[in-house]
């Protein structure tokens, strides 16, 4: 692979098409929708944080259909899917220490996310 010299930053970025993908793809959550997120351990890349695994959230937010970055640092191709701004308590990160009105906001994909029935809410 070859390395981008240092003057041939601003071109790069400006000329790069991005990470969103203009396909159909069906939301699987809407905003206000109950999620938990995976406790997974993959063995590559994840942008999943290990605070966050196995923890309940709420949609805030669809940006929209993007790249799948785990698949693509893996080389299996973009896997294109919705990312979302989910909100999760700070209790739920943090424990009953966190002050009740805190909140962390992460943007997760898809593969991350499953829903939470309505029973469990």
């Amino acid at each position: 692979m070859k390395a981008l010299k240092a003057q041939d930053v601003e071109h790069a970025l400006r000329n790069s098409r991005g990470a969103r993908v203009d396909a159909d793809i069906p939301a699987k959550f809407q905003r206000g929708d109950r999620v938990l997120t995976r406790n997974m351990h993959p063995a590559g890349h994840t942008r999943l944080p290990r605070y966050a695994r196995a923890r309940h959230g709420t949609i805030a937010h669809d940006y929209g259909v993007f790249i799948f970055p785990d698949s693509h640092a893996a080389g299996e191709g973009p896997h294109p899917q919705h990312l979302y701004s989910v909100r999760f308590a700070a209790s739920e990160l943090w424990g009953p220490q966190a002050a009740g009105q805190d909140g962390i906001y992460l943007d997760l994909w898809d593969d991350y996310l499953d829903a939470v029935p309505d029973a469990a809410q």
